[in-house]
C-alpha cells in the first residue's frame, strides 16, 4: 500500500457560540434529574464544545488525551462532562487558546514548518519513528494524512536539535533503505494507549487489545467462542467513522491491524493475559441452558435431543458381504 502524506484539510468554520455569549442554564436545585435523567449540571459533548470553544473533533480528542474529564451518560448513553469540568477549564489561564493549542493537530507541510526542517525530513523522521501520528484521514485519492500533535512536534525539536539538520544518522538510513515505516504501528500502539487508559474493566481492557489483532489471531488466543462473542460486543471503535467506499474501508482496516511480527506477538501475548484476568474478575456470558418444568414445577435441565442414528437391519450387511464372496469374481 502506497501511503502518501499531505497538508492537513482547511478547518472548518468554527461555530457561531462563542465563549462570550453563552446560552443560559436553567437552574436546578441539587440533587433533581435533568430531562433527559443525566445528572444535574451535565452537559452532552457538543454543547460542551460550545461552550469552550472547541471544534468537535477538538473536543473528541481533548477527552481521549485526558485533557477533560467525562462522566458516563444515563443508562450506558454517550459520555457527558459535568458543569464544574467546563468551568474549570474557562477559568484556566490563557482559555481558549491555551486549550485548543493543545489539541491542534497539522500534517507533513505544517509541521515541518513548525520545526524549521523541510517535508522529506519530516516524513523520513516520521516513518522512523520519532513523531507518533494522533489521527490519520483518507484524502480524495484515498491517501492516507498523518496528523501530528503541533504540541509535541515543538517539544522533540527542542529536545532533538542535532536531528533537525545534518546527515541522517546511518541506523535511521539503514531502517529507510529496507522501506520501514512505522507511522501506522506507532498510531496502533498509541490509540490502544489512550484506549487502555479510560477503562478498568478487564473484559473491556481484552476487547480493546483484541481490536487491533485479525479474527484468526484471536481465535487461536480466544478458543472459547462465547468469550470472542464477548469480545466483539465490547470492541471499541479505534476510528469514529469508516469511509464510504469500499476501496477507502479497506484501506483503513489495513490501518487498524498490526501487521508487524513483533507487533503481533506483543499483542498476542497482551491479550492473553487480559483474558486471564477478566476470566478471575467474572466469566464471559453464556446462553442459559433450556429447562423442562418436572417433579411438581421443579425446574429440570432438558436433555440434548439427539438426533437418530441410520442403522441397517441386523445382519444385511454381513449377508450381502458373504453372498459377494461366495459369488467370486465374474467373467
Amino acid at each position: 500500500m502506497t501511503v502518501n502524506e499531505a497538508s492537513t484539510r482547511s478547518p472548518s468554520t468554527r461555530s457561531l457560540a462563542s465563549h462570550g455569549s453563552r446560552a443560559p442554564v436553567a437552574p436546578q436545585s441539587p440533587g433533581s434529574p435533568a430531562a433527559d435523567g443525566s445528572a444535574v449540571g451535565s452537559l452532552a459533548l457538543g454543547r460542551a464544545a460550545q461552550e469552550l470553544d472547541l471544534k468537535r473533533g477538538e473536543l473528541d480528542l481533548a477527552v481521549q488525551l485526558g485533557h477533560i474529564r467525562t462522566t458516563p451518560g444515563a443508562s450506558g448513553g454517550p459520555p457527558r462532562i459535568d458543569r464544574q469540568e467546563v468551568d474549570r477549564l474557562c477559568r484556566a489561564e490563557g482559555f481558549p487558546d491555551a486549550l485548543r493549542e493543545r489539541v491542534r493537530t497539522v500534517g507533513t507541510v505544517e509541521g515541518a514548518r513548525r520545526i524549521a526542517i523541510s517535508p522529506a525530513r519530516f516524513t523520513r523522521l516520521a516513518r522512523t519513528g520519532h513523531f507518533i501520528p494522533i489521527r490519520f484521514y483518507l484524502n480524495r485519492y484515498r491517501a492516507v494524512v498523518w496528523l501530528y500533535l503541533a504540541e509535541e512536534l515543538s517539544e522533540f525539536a527542542l529536545a532533538n536539535p542535532t536531528l533537525l539538520s545534518g546527515r541522517t544518522p546511518p541506523a535511521l538510513r539503514t531502517m529507510l533503505d529496507t522501506g520501514q515505516d512505522r507511522r501506522a504501528r506507532n498510531w496502533r500502539g498509541r490509540r490502544l494507549g489512550l484506549l487502555l487508559r479510560r477503562t478498568e474493566d478487564a473484559w473491556e481492557r481484552a476487547a480493546a487489545i483484541a481490536s487491533v489483532l485479525d479474527p484468526v489471531t484471536v481465535a487461536e488466543v480466544v478458543p472459547d467462542p462465547y468469550e470472542r462473542s464477548h469480545l466483539r460486543v465490547l470492541r471499541p471503535e479505534l476510528v469514529p467513522g469508516r469511509p464510504e467506499s469500499q476501496a477507502g474501508r479497506e484501506v483503513v482496516e489495513r490501518l487498524l491491524l498490526a501487521d508487524h511480527p513483533d507487533e503481533i506477538l506483543w499483542h498476542r501475548v497482551s491479550l492473553a493475559q487480559a483474558l486471564r484476568e477478566a476470566r478471575d474478575l467474572r466469566p464471559a456470558p453464556r446462553p442459559a441452558a433450556k429447562t423442562d418444568t418436572e417433579c411438581g414445577g421443579e425446574a429440570v435441565p432438558r436433555r440434548p435431543r439427539l438426533m437418530p442414528v441410520r442403522r441397517s437391519p441386523p445382519g444385511r450387511g454381513l449377508l450381502r458381504r458373504l453372498r459377494i464372496r461366495r459369488a467370486g469374481p465374474v467373467g
